[in-house]
């Protein structure tokens, strides 16, 4: 079935009942003794999205000369075109890179520090992210400060102010997730952005979780740096991730691995050319980027949204129940869409370490059980292939796993 004969058939989905969505797992292969609950850390994508990457690999294997000389270039730049209109800035300021880690690599080898210099994060991002930034203010004599935001969360003013109470005149960047990862919360980024912009603080965020989830507007933003892996809630392949640097920043932006740029007789003249051409490799990634986007326009983002944020807060209501804990923040979409973390009770803490194995081996349910600071919780994530069946099979495993009755 394809999507649009799926549509035909669905004119009208209600979010909270199943079988107005009984259509969409077949857009997924999925593996039978699967139960997949973790969206969020590597996303499955669609057949239609995958048939797109295949066939511009197989236009590679079948005469790379051709493909390389010829149509790589206008292929990189239509799918970046695509890329840049739905993200609302201009195509001159993306590059495609690997994922989000080779962005923030990039930033931080590009980014100028100065001994004493101060880049400020916070205790709730992601710990790649961490040791990226931590590594380089090390190598350049310079500081890495974290912001702790206390949970539970009430207003996005706790954490605007718990975030800049931490800010110096040395302060030189702001690194923050606009969706985090360990505790999945939106992070009000459009505040952080136009405060940190009065102050002359130059702001990189971390956006993996965020597109599709939320509307990504760059140009709204007036970010610094944006680093984003499109293989999760947009559903565009492993591998199909993007840089955005602002104007101002195009001139020190420069590739970790460093290459011709462009294939030759072509020499790159701006900052963005230096990425197209970075060695051989199967670009088919980037190019499958516009099929996902496409995928998830003929479902409907604002749907996909609606749908997955009442599984989400479905889920949270008969965790927090099953377990008799309290939600770290409002169950609003403020807060969270697709994707919320639960506290586990003390009681449970002992059975946490081993517990996603668990529920993996004797169970087939993937969920991420994370330990964050000194408490345990569990992360559950939604996409449009899931039901409340796979809610309710999880609170099952739980039960019987940690002996809640």
């Amino acid at each position: 079935m394809s999507l649009s004969d799926s549509n035909s058939t669905k004119k009208s989905r209600r979010e909270d009942i199943d079988a107005d969505w009984s259509d969409m797992a077949g857009h997924w292969r999925i593996r039978p003794d699967t139960c997949y609950l973790n969206h969020g850390s590597f996303g499955l994508t669609p057949t239609a999205v995958v048939k797109c990457r295949q066939d511009w690999s197989r236009l590679l294997d079948e005469q790379p000369m051709d493909f390389y000389l010829r149509q790589l270039e206008p292929a990189f730049h239509n799918a970046r075109d695509e890329l840049a209109g739905w993200l609302n800035t201009e195509s001159k300021n993306l590059v495609f890179v690997e994922n989000a880690t080779s962005a923030m690599n990039i930033v931080a080898g590009s980014f100028p520090l100065e001994p004493g210099d101060e880049v400020l994060l916070n205790n709730h991002e992601y710990g790649a992210v961490r040791r990226i930034w931590q590594t380089q203010c090390d190598a350049n004599q310079a500081k890495l400060v974290s912001a702790h935001l206390a949970l539970p969360l009430e207003t996005h003013a706790q954490i605007v102010d718990s975030l800049f109470a931490k800010v110096t005149r040395k302060t030189r960047l702001i690194v923050v997730s606009h969706i985090t990862s360990p505790t999945a919360i939106i992070m009000p980024v459009q505040e952080i952005c136009d405060r940190a912009k009065a102050m002359g603080i130059a702001v990189c965020i971390d956006g993996p979780h965020a597109l599709a989830q939320l509307e990504v507007d760059l140009s709204q933003l007036n970010c610094d740096f944006y680093t984003a892996s499109c293989h999760k809630w947009l559903c565009a392949p492993l591998g199909s991730g993007f840089l955005y640097a602002s104007a101002p920043n195009h001139s020190r932006m420069h590739p970790i691995n460093r290459s011709w740029g462009r294939l030759l007789p072509a020499i790159p003249e701006r900052w963005d050319e230096e990425f197209i051409w970075m060695g051989t490799r199967d670009p088919a990634s980037f190019f499958a980027i516009p099929a996902a986007i496409k995928f998830m326009e003929k479902v409907g983002l604002e749907s996909f949204r609606s749908r997955t944020h009442w599984l989400a807060t479905d889920a949270r209501k008969k965790l927090l129940d099953l377990f008799k804990t309290h939600g770290q923040t409002p169950a609003t979409r403020q807060w969270y869409v697709t994707m919320c973390e639960v506290p586990l009770p003390e009681s449970c803490w002992p059975a946490c370490p081993d517990l996603q194995s668990r529920l993996w081996s004797r169970h087939g349910i993937e969920v991420p059980v994370i330990q964050f600071e000194d408490r345990w919780f569990i992360r559950v994530s939604y996409h449009l292939y899931n039901t409340t069946a796979d809610t309710e099979k999880l609170l099952d495993a739980l039960s019987g796993e940690l002996k809640i009755r």
